[in-house]
């Protein structure tokens, strides 16, 4: 079950983090204006508390870890919300990335 809550976790953080971004980049570049710009800035901070929920207590192994997941879930985002349709190279790049977390999060480990 906490394997369940922490990749539920990083879905949300992933939401968060790249749906605040793409606000952003919606409010400035595409002159959408600065209310979705400061969407995008309350998405960011909610990415970062959300990223405190994870089970694990070490900060750069959830940050690593994360790191995988917003490469994965910033080709999902791309092509659900832009169209954009990645390549193999892109699949593989992300699969590498999200088995990656499976063993930086999920491993097992000697207690400490």
């Amino acid at each position: 079950m906490i394997v369940v809550r922490s990749l539920l976790l990083f879905v949300l953080a992933a939401l968060a983090e790249i749906g605040g971004a793409w606000l952003i980049w919606q409010g400035w570049r595409e002159n959408r204006g600065l209310w979705w710009v400061a969407a995008g800035v309350i998405a960011l901070g909610a990415y970062g508390f959300v990223a405190t929920l994870q089970p694990d207590a070490n900060f750069g192994r959830i940050l690593a870890a994360y790191g995988g997941v917003f490469v994965a879930g910033s080709l999902a985002w791309g092509m659900v919300v832009d169209r954009f349709r990645p390549d193999r190279w892109d699949l593989l790049g992300a699969g590498i990335c999200l088995l990656g977390v499976a063993v930086i999060m999920y491993a097992p480990r000697s207690a400490q």
